[in-house]
């Protein structure tokens, strides 16, 4: 699953002589509204680094790709002289980029491009029934291989489509490449039919985005936004072009530089040998430290479970981070923050020193901030500068590469073994005890199939071994919770935005991926009919992806909320049909079977390993709907706001709040 990866060379901006053959000027001030390419930020201009976790540090500064080159000959069926269509410079200059994989669907402004597509003996195109299924399987590409994702759609409504999949790609550090078709130049801003101007609608949601307004912009276009995408920290680009642009007749220039001098000069330096020195002093000091690990740690889980090894300090994980160290390992307490163990928040608060490697301290995680970790020194090492004491100030902060600096203290503890004798027995063994006396754990109520036995079945037939896609809700955080992940980039969720419909596509994009690895997408019913019509992308493509469906009738998270904060009063959360509550509604079974796919219904709690077990042996796709109660409720339970003290630990909709 790792992508091959080559450092891409700083070219100096320099002047390249013009042979644009458009008749339009290239001036952004000449067209009616804003169309300057970044008028960037403080954010935008500190956003190059970090990474795929609650938006945690990416580990990376080097560019992805499915070879070992950066840049690529491709199989153009043009000769290097020829002048060919702007839309065929754009694929073969994504071919050169080694994309292999595009998830677009057709448009009147994007016509050209899939024109060109069909004359592409590179790329493959997966059609999703729905833009933002395109945008979110582009993601699952992404996240679970680490190589950028690439998705296309028309202007206008087609574009606007794509947003939930960006915002959701910025805020979890997801390198993502999203092309747009535009209307022609000069009908630009006339609201002209499908237009939209996508790039001041995604400006805020995006780490870059471009208008491509000359023909013989498209090379190095494309090279900036693979490099801006992929390096420091991850993030979603942009590029819109205008259909006379794809249209227009122009002979590439493959060497045109890159020019990014100010995001260049931005860059994180690898970490200083002082501050290293400094944090592992801190470690020898300590009494009680604890790993608090995000996504940012994802590129960097073997030098991460090197420095555990060295130093035998426990480890929690953020819901993104979740994978970067095994969760069944022994130091491992698994996920922390609002619906974490009891003893992962627990270390938290007691630790008197916190190594926050990779995330942002962000508020599911930390609840009330000034009483998180109040009584630690606190440790915060992340790609992004902006992240660096925008939540919670530490102690001592590297802005750095984590796998750069997990790296260099794991050859300073290494040097320094048999001086610094690192003992946290008496530690490990408090935490132990908490394990054993907050474990997580569920009630079983007659027949009913509780929704967190589900997934620890699944667990046990699979060994742990699946891709996991999930929606948004309970069925989330009980697969966080409940399966057993071992190595990185096998969790696949929506984190910051916690975007309902994103598992059922990001499931396509892992399995497209990943060409032989069982994809298991556990959804709520909920989360699961938001992009239903993406079943049919996977019979079509024949995509051998299992869906267990925990389908309890209901919104169930907030169901929850509704239980616990307002007096169990239900406010448009029940999904199924009131007039006829006695039934399975809508029958999910039917949207499987419409679409060509082996469906089931399971009920009872006895059935219910025979079940998993027929849908993983079953060849190709597969749907179990498992009916649960609708009264359970994720627990733990930090209230929003709260602080671990106020952590709820009992309780269901069927108790009296």
């Amino acid at each position: 699953m790792a992508a091959a990866t080559a450092k891409i060379p700083f070219i100096p901006a320099s002047t390249f002589p013009s042979s644009s053959r458009s008749p339009f000027p290239t001036s952004k001030s000449t067209l009616p509204f804003s169309l300057i390419p970044q008028k960037q930020s403080l954010r935008h201009f500190l956003h190059i680094s970090n990474s795929l976790h609650q938006s945690a540090a990416v580990t990376t500064t080097t560019i992805p790709t499915t070879t070992e080159t950066p840049l690529q000959d491709s199989a153009t069926p043009f000769a290097a002289d020829e002048p060919r269509k702007g839309a065929d410079i754009l694929v073969e200059a994504l071919e050169r980029q080694g994309v292999t994989t595009v998830f677009a669907y057709p448009g009147g402004a994007s016509m050209e491009i899939h024109q060109a597509l069909t004359r592409s003996n590179v790329i493959r195109n997966v059609l999703p029934r729905h833009e933002q299924g395109g945008v979110f399987a582009a993601e699952g590409y992404a996240r679970s291989s680490g190589m950028p994702g690439i998705c296309i759609a028309t202007s206008g409504p087609g574009a606007t489509n794509l947003v939930s999949g960006l915002a959701d790609a910025l805020l979890d550090s997801v390198p993502l490449i999203a092309i747009t078709g535009q209307v022609p130049r000069r009908m630009i801003g006339t609201d002209a039919f499908q237009e939209t101007p996508i790039v001041e609608v995604t400006r805020s949601i995006t780490k870059h985005n471009y208008l491509v307004l000359d023909v013989d912009d498209i090379p190095r276009i494309v090279n900036e936004a693979f490099l801006l995408a992929t390096s420091g920290r991850p993030g979603p680009v942009l590029i819109d072009i205008p259909k006379d642009i794809q249209q227009q007749l122009a002979i590439p220039n493959w060497e045109q530089p890159i020019r990014l001098p100010g995001y260049m000069s931005r860059m994180p330096k690898p970490p200083s040998e002082v501050h290293l020195e400094q944090i592992v002093r801190l470690i020898s000091e300590s009494e009680k430290p604890v790993l608090y690990v995000g996504g940012g740690c994802l590129n960097s889980s073997e030098e991460l479970r090197r420095f555990v090894e060295l130093t035998g300090i426990p480890v929690a994980s953020t819901l993104m981070g979740l994978g970067a160290f095994p969760t069944a390992d022994e130091l491992s307490l698994q996920m922390l923050g609002m619906h974490g163990t009891v003893y992962a928040n627990y270390a938290v608060d007691r630790s008197d020193l916190l190594l926050a490697f990779g995330v942002r301290f962000d508020d599911r995680v930390t609840g009330k901030i000034e009483a998180f970790a109040n009584r630690a020194k606190i440790v915060h090492i992340d790609i992004d500068s902006a992240e660096i004491g925008k939540n919670k100030q530490p102690h001592v902060s590297v802005c750095s590469d984590v796998k750069l600096a997990l790296e260099g203290m794991n050859r300073i503890l290494e040097s320094k073994r048999d001086k610094l004798k690192l003992e946290y027995s008496t530690w490990r063994q408090e935490l132990n005890e908490e394990k054993a006396k907050y474990p997580l754990s569920y009630k079983t109520f007659g027949e009913a199939i509780p929704p967190q036995y589900a997934i620890q079945v699944l667990d046990e037939l699979t060994g742990g071994n699946a891709i996991i896609s999930t929606g948004v809700g309970q069925h989330q955080m009980w697969a966080a919770q409940f399966y057993k992940y071992k190595r990185p980039r096998q969790w696949l969720t929506s984190g910051g935005l916690g975007a309902m419909g994103f598992g059922l596509p990001a499931a396509i994009g892992a399995a497209v991926a990943n060409p032989g690895a069982l994809v298991v997408d556990i959804d709520g019913d909920g989360s699961f009919i938001m992009n239903v019509q993406e079943l049919a992308t996977i019979c079509v493509e024949n995509l051998p992806i299992k869906i267990l469906l925990l389908n309890n009738q209901h919104l169930g998270m907030v169901v929850q909320w509704e239980d616990r904060f307002y007096k169990a009063n239900r406010a448009h959360t029940y999904l199924g049909n009131p007039s006829k509550e006695s039934e399975i509604f809508p029958n999910m079974l039917k949207f499987a079977e419409a679409c060509g796919i082996p469906a089931a219904r399971v009920t009872k709690k006895e059935a219910l390993k025979a079940a998993i077990q027929k849908m993983l042996d079953t060849p190709g796709p597969y749907l179990l709907d498992v009916i649960v109660p609708h009264q359970e409720h994720v627990l733990p339970m930090i209230p929003s706001g709260g602080a671990f003290k106020d952590m709820i630990t009992e309780g269901d909709g069927r108790t009296e709040q």
